[in-house]
């Protein structure tokens, strides 16, 4: 079985990696930082909005199983693409909207897509989703990792 990889970022990594771990045909998900310039960067650097690194879920998937269009579709659908380094309350430029590309079919398709969804007109302002070839890209810290598996939200009422 061949395996690849896709990498995005979309806001805080927690909901995003919860997300992809649940399509079916990919095998794993792990969170972590790319985009940046700073070596092994820790979490809390990460937040200070220094590093230039961006909060990323690391996709391994099957091919023959799910399509690299279908987790673009995926990834569209986890987060507002026209906000700049924000979703929600959380700002800084680890929480902007990026897709990091591991070759040139992905890079095309991730173009593609992204002019696809602007040329729709589902938002009223520009889509600003970075599209950059991934470079380095660091796990986080081992109690990121399936973070909301490991804190499920409880809910009182």
């Amino acid at each position: 079985m061949a395996e690849e990889k896709a990498t995005f970022a979309a806001g805080c990594f927690w909901g995003v990696e919860a997300t992809f771990r649940k399509v079916p045909g990919v095998l794993s998900a792990s969170v972590g930082y790319t985009g940046g310039h700073v070596k092994n960067p820790t979490y809390e650097a990460v937040c200070t909005d220094r590093t230039g690194h961006a909060e990323a879920v690391e996709v391994v998937y099957d091919p023959a199983k799910v399509t690299y269009d279908r987790l673009l579709d995926v990834f569209w659908s986890l987060h507002d693409p026209t906000q700049l380094n924000r979703q929600g309350p959380d700002m800084g430029s680890q929480y902007r909207s990026a897709i990091f590309f591991h070759n040139a079919d992905q890079e095309a398709r991730a173009k593609a897509s992204k002019e696809k969804l602007e040329k729709s007109e589902r938002f009223r302002r520009p889509v600003v989703t970075q599209i950059a070839p991934v470079e380095d890209y660091w796990r986080a810290e081992e109690h990121h990792q399936q973070y909301e598996e490991k804190h499920a939200r409880r809910r009182f009422w």
